[in-house]
């Protein structure tokens, strides 16, 4: 019988890690650790700090359904504010003993009969694996030509530089993606010259967020039950845009027709505004929210410059078009690795292949959760849970139920381990990508959501209560289940 550091492991400390581990310890298990490689818990709202940094999900849905925030200053909270509730709720909900910090795993390999988990600690021995570092970890930088003969600064907005004075500066802003529209309209006010890198326009929608009152928070406060009716509603109200990213895409004409006049209203100049409009359907790229992006762009001390990066020069960047202007400073805010995360790469399974080789190019989980070959690995936010439209965190409580049970079974039946059969995962794999065909995403333009084989490997294409629906419980049918302590493995009775 082996002997293990700890019987589970989770890999990350965001909603991902710490909403798993809040689960066990309310389950009374408390031979877990979470290693986090950061200073802090919190994940991408720990490390994501650039200026105007916020959620474009309504405040009161995304957070811990167990654990409403009634003192949100904001419909549409900021990264400050959700850092300092996830912080909190590790502290009410007793985990943070169980994180280790600044803690960096490099490398995650099943052998005889469980995880070595290689870190910046030392090694660790576990049983269970479970990694919760999700899609916006890593972020993505393009490799330009001539990046590295630049003289001036540059950094990605998810690792901002801010002993770096903008002040003064002429700086180049690579993408226009959900991170350039909150930062661009915060560093147009200092910089001298400000030009914005568009490959393709994003269509963009105005934005309801509003103060939240003092006596609203001292009602939700004070009647719990009405803060969980407004979650309700803006689940509900969030859930009608299934209909028409899933189901009718023909219904986003009319959020089209408002995006349009949105853009009318706020830009005058008829070449911005050209440069500006898309030409694909909208919702096919995200949609994003912003009542300051395109004032932004018409301010004088603004150039949007079109046709992507060509390269880079010691002092310059020059665009795809051929325009070239000098700039201080490069700050990209080009996205994340999603659908390559730097999990595939580093987690190797029961035959010695990495999660990418088995991916061979296009990331694919049963549920989301788990991969053929890949013994007691459950992976949180995975491939094809993503949304463009609700809450991450609802899908995170949805997948974090299903693996508490699956630990659950495996206590009350002795299993050791437990392995998606491949044939079940290569089902609701193929079930996922006949629904993904008529969805807006699959309409033609490039985005993230797909990977280099033109697969649609990020996105949940159904309703999300489905999704919470088929992770509400664990079925042993899914899987091979086996006793090591009977000797050889033995397939555990369902």
């Amino acid at each position: 019988m082996d002997t293990f550091d700890v019987d589970i492991a989770i890999i990350g400390s965001g909603f991902s890690g710490l909403g798993m581990a809040i689960r066990l310890r309310q389950e009374g298990i408390e031979d877990f650790t979470v290693l986090e490689r950061g200073d802090d818990v919190g994940g991408t709202w720990h490390f994501n700090t650039y200026p105007g940094c916020a959620c474009d999900v309504p405040s009161h849905l995304y957070s811990f359904s167990f654990a409403p925030n009634p003192g949100w200053s904001d419909t549409y909270s900021r990264q400050p504010e959700i850092r300092d509730y996830l912080q909190r709720v590790a502290d009410e909900y007793g985990v943070r003993p169980y994180v280790r910090l600044n803690c960096n795993v490099t490398g995650v390999e099943w052998e005889a009969g469980g995880w070595t988990v290689a870190t910046s600690h030392g090694p660790l021995r576990a049983r269970v694996v479970v990694a919760g570092m999700g899609p916006l970890a890593e972020p993505k930088t393009p490799a330009l030509e001539g990046l590295d003969t630049f003289e001036g600064e540059t950094f990605h907005s998810a690792r901002w530089n801010h002993d770096y004075d903008l002040k003064g500066k002429r700086v180049a802003v690579v993408g226009t993606g959900a991170s350039a529209i909150q930062f661009v309209p915060e560093i147009q006010k200092d910089v001298e010259q400000l030009y914005v890198l568009q490959r393709t326009p994003p269509w963009i929608m105005p934005h309801p967020s509003r103060p939240i009152r003092r006596f609203e928070a001292r009602l939700y406060e004070r009647f719990p039950w009405l803060q969980k009716l407004v979650r309700g509603a803006a689940y509900s109200a969030r859930e009608l845009l299934v209909l028409g990213f899933v189901k009718h895409p023909r219904l986003m004409k009319l959020p089209e027709r408002i995006a349009r006049r949105h853009m009318r209203h706020q830009i005058s100049d008829p070449a911005l505004l050209e440069k500006v409009s898309p030409d694909y359907t909208i919702g096919c790229k995200r949609i994003l929210p912003s009542n300051k992006w395109y004032r932004a762009l018409s301010k004088p001390n603004v150039e949007l410059l079109t046709g992507g990066v060509e390269k880079v020069t010691a002092h310059s960047i020059v665009t795809g078009e051929g325009t070239e202007r000098e700039v201080d400073a490069i700050i990209f805010g080009t996205g994340f690795m999603v659908t390559d995360m730097p999990v595939g790469k580093m987690v190797r399974g029961v035959d010695g292949k990495t999660l990418d080789e088995a991916w061979r190019g296009s990331m694919k989980a049963h549920l989301g959760t788990t991969v053929p070959g890949f013994p007691n690995l459950f992976v949180l936010l995975g491939p094809n849970t993503g949304l463009g439209h609700s809450s991450m965190v609802y899908m995170i409580e949805s997948q974090v139920a299903y693996v508490m049970d699956a630990l659950r079974y495996m206590a009350r039946h002795g299993a050791d381990t437990v392995q998606v059969r491949a044939e079940v995962a290569a089902r609701s794999n193929a079930d996922l990508d006949e629904r993904m065909a008529s969805t807006v995403w699959n309409t033609g333009c490039a985005s993230w959501y797909v990977d280099d084989t033109g697969r649609n490997a990020t996105l949940w294409p159904d309703w999300t209560w489905r999704f919470r629906q088929r992770t509400a419980s664990f079925d042993p049918a899914d899987f091979e289940l086996t006793q090591r302590a009977r000797g050889a493995a033995e397939p555990v009775p369902a």
